[in-house]
């Protein structure tokens, strides 16, 4: 799908025309707003066949590509460019991870001006862009008739390349290099200031670690003290709900989590049910995981954003596409020190079995048709919460057979790493519930979080795991 930025963007005669390659909507979102802010003009292709029609369409000034792309990769699309006699001088630079110098040689191979490394400063590809804006390209210049061989990494690479283009790819892997360098140069010049106070200060250090110490097993007994609080706003372990059977996991990676989850009546009717998980780890995830919670509460309140008094004096379900929105205006990241949290809320009507759920950029629902179908994953696209300002979040909607399972989970399950940092994955996820759904519900929830830390073996999980299984029995 190409498209103009949301809303449409006016043409600034004081910037130039962009064109964005990148199939992740939010960064392409982020990105975005940075050139705008900037005063440029932004056309988006999610991959870059369509990026290339639109650049084909409207020759654009500059373009910024991601490399892994469907259809047609970062890599793919910028030879397509270079080879079009219209469009081969236009500055095309690429976003990539660099994680091998390989990839530098299939970059000049593919005609690539420039490279800029993620995750990047919004600065800096500004600025990377103003250079080779500044210094444009001629068919001359970048005619691409020479072959050049290139020896790396014990392999031989003959690539056409340009003077200029091999120029820009050098300055741009140097000003890289230069960085790293200067980051290496103050962590040095910082370590040398530390030890010379180290040993200028030996006696007094000894006094400090000493304090250090009391004070830090001071800090644990308190992260143990909030720790168990954190636990006490869970469910209880033999937590009922008439018409349904409830399990749940819950798995910090370290004594306090960011992960955390509830289930409990609303009315005599619904049931609400919820995993949040907040960005990072330690005590600010922890307090923003609890300051959450407490919004999160089927009492009524004027602080509970689930429920309400009626007119009529009987309560009142909040839909959960309203609470998400009600919770993304209350907590802004800027304002938790850069923390957003991802969430799966829905409610359950009882009698019913129809559920209505909203997700902030959560992995997807997973439900288990007694009938003996396929796990279903339901994906929702959306923004984590406290992400993008001003977000109206949308509402879907399951019926439920009786004896259908839901599987509410945290990103700790797909995404553990084995010992070679392999994930889980959602393939193997399914298979393991599919395996249990024979078994109760308790047993599935159980069974799955084994699977999770046995793939772990022997690092153990590095995120917080969560897991709320509910089974509708009317």
């Amino acid at each position: 799908m190409a498209q103009e930025p949301d809303g449409g963007a006016a043409v600034n005669p004081t910037g130039v025309d962009v064109l964005i390659a990148e199939d992740s909507r939010m960064q392409a979102k982020m990105l975005q707003r940075r050139l705008l802010d900037a005063g440029h003009t932004v056309r988006w292709g999610e991959n870059g066949a369509l990026a290339l029609a639109m650049a084909r369409e409207r020759r654009p000034d500059i373009i910024v590509s991601d490399i892994e792309m469907p259809e047609m990769t970062g890599y793919e699309f910028c030879k397509a460019v270079k080879t079009d006699p219209a469009l081969r001088t236009v500055p095309f630079i690429l976003l990539s991870t660099l994680s091998d110098s390989i990839d530098i040689i299939r970059g000049l191979d593919a005609g690539a001006d420039n490279y800029v490394t993620k995750p990047y400063e919004p600065d800096y590809l500004l600025a990377r862009m103003q250079s080779l804006l500044a210094t444009p390209l001629t068919a001359a210049d970048d005619s691409g008739d020479e072959m050049l061989e290139v020896t790396l990494a014990g392999q031989k690479f003959r690539v056409r390349a340009g003077r200029q283009q091999v120029l820009n790819l050098l300055v741009s892997t140097f000003e890289n290099a230069v960085s790293k360098n200067q980051e290496l140069v103050v962590a040095n010049q910082e370590l040398s200031v530390a030890r010379d106070g180290l040993q200028k200060s030996n006696g007094e250090l000894t006094a400090l670690n000493t304090e250090i110490s009391r004070i830090n097993a001071h800090m644990v007994r308190d992260l143990k003290a909030a720790a168990k609080v954190q636990r006490s706003l869970l469910p209880a372990e033999d937590i009922e709900i008439p018409g349904t059977s409830i399990s749940w996991k819950y798995v910090p990676c370290q004594s306090l989590a960011g992960d955390f989850l509830n289930v409990f009546l609303l009315d005599d009717e619904h049931a609400g049910l919820f995993v949040v998980d907040v960005s990072g780890h330690g005590v600010p995830s922890s307090l923003m995981a609890v300051t959450v919670g407490r919004f999160l509460t089927p009492k009524v309140s004027d602080q509970s954003l689930l429920v309400r008094q009626g007119a009529d004096g009987r309560v009142a379900v909040v839909p959960p596409a309203e609470v998400a929105t009600q919770l993304n205006k209350l907590f802004q990241a800027d304002e938790f020190s850069g923390l957003y949290f991802t969430m799966l809320y829905g409610v359950l009507h009882l009698p019913s079995g129809r559920f209505d759920y909203c997700s902030g950029g959560h992995p997807a629902l997973v439900r288990v048709p007694a009938s003996g179908g396929d796990v279903e994953f339901h994906t929702t696209e959306s923004f984590p919460i406290a992400f993008v300002p001003d977000v109206e979040y949308s509402q879907s909607t399951l019926q439920l057979a009786p004896g259908d399972r839901l599987f509410l989970y945290s990103d700790g399950v797909p995404e553990a790493m084995d010992k070679d940092r392999n994930p889980y994955g959602d393939d193997a996820m399914a298979a393991c519930i599919a395996a249990s759904r024979g078994a109760a519900i308790d047993t599935g929830v159980s069974t799955l979080l084994e699977a999770v830390e046995t793939w772990c073996v022997p690092n153990g999980p590095l995120d917080d795991v969560s897991i709320l299984g509910v089974e509708w029995r009317p």
